[in-house]
């Protein structure tokens, strides 16, 4: 890694998420110009290393980018809004992000919060991506509009009230359909993660549909009828928060049930930290178990998506 002459840290940083692909061209100028002047920011561009691509389906696993944003414009992606078809004749609306480099690549389903498709989690997708992944974050909310046409968080909120978890899970299910037709994805095999509300609804699909390879609920509560178990498919990675007593009083037999149907699975917890701790724009965030579990994470579905 390229560093400015005094080794100072907040331009170290820059650069780093820069060669790592997880900002772009433009926002690393606008940072760096900032720390260092116009022409600093030129000088460390030219010496930089070109940012990470991510490798061929097939190739040596792509470096695991650091925990943060990736901006929409940033050159390591590509990014869209799709719709595609469920039961019913619904038509689900998604945002799509993906590599900009060569593929195919391992594809993994992201699940809102219980406030719908909200910018942030449009950038998990594009995180994911940056990592090498084709990502779809999916609207489930789309059948009664879509997030963009609620005019509150709370009124998002209460409509996701209205979701079931059938309706959810068929929903999900057109989304894996959606990604194995898909030109950028490789081979059949699809991950899953999301979290709170998302992360409910990322076990059941890992429960109910046989094409979830691996799946990373954070902090879901617990399926209610914990005879499903015994369907899973894939390897599951269950991410929890120390502080969340609500959501941990559900993991034991949840993990009883996994251990005894000798599923692949591993649990985490973070001590310390609340409920929704990996959100970086809310007020629970901490920064050290988000960066631990996002490495975790990836690691994760590089193990089990790229085989």
């Amino acid at each position: 890694m390229c560093l400015d002459g005094n080794n100072h840290p907040p331009i170290a940083y820059v650069i780093d998420e820069y060669e790592h692909g997880a900002i772009g061209r433009r926002e690393f100028l606008r940072r760096a110009t900032a720390l260092v002047g116009a022409a600093g920011a030129a000088a460390l561009l030219a010496a930089c290393s070109p940012p990470a691509m991510t490798s061929p389906g097939g190739g040596a696993q792509p470096t695991v980018p650091p925990f943060g944003t990736v901006p929409a414009d940033a050159n390591t992606i590509q990014t869209e809004t799709v719709t595609f078809p469920s039961e019913g004749g619904a038509q689900v609306k998604g945002y799509l992000a993906r590599p900009s480099g060569p593929g195919p690549h391992p594809a993994v389903i992201v699940i809102h919060e219980n406030r719908g498709l909200t910018p942030h989690q449009q950038d998990l997708a594009r995180r994911y991506a940056s990592a090498g992944f084709v990502a779809l974050a999916v609207d489930l909310l789309s059948r009664q509009g879509g997030t963009d046409q609620f005019a509150s968080t709370q009124e998002a909120t209460a409509a996701i009230g209205r979701v079931t978890d059938e309706q959810a899970t068929a929903d999900l299910n057109a989304a894996v359909t959606y990604l194995k037709g898909h030109d950028a994805v490789k081979g059949q095999k699809i991950g899953v993660t999301g979290h709170c509300w998302g992360g409910a609804r990322t076990i059941l699909l890992a429960l109910r549909n046989p094409d979830i390879a691996a799946a990373v609920p954070y902090y879901g509560s617990s399926p209610q009828n914990l005879d499903e178990v015994s369907n899973l498919k894939g390897a599951l990675l269950g991410i929890y928060a120390g502080n969340d007593q609500r959501i941990n009083a559900g993991v034991p037999p949840f993990e009883e049930k996994l251990k005894a149907a000798g599923k692949t699975y591993e649990i985490k917890t973070y001590d310390g930290a609340n409920h929704a701790f990996f959100n970086d724009t809310g007020a629970s965030f901490k920064v050290d178990a988000a960066q631990d579990a996002w490495a975790r994470t990836i690691a994760w579905f590089n193990k089990y998506l790229r085989g």
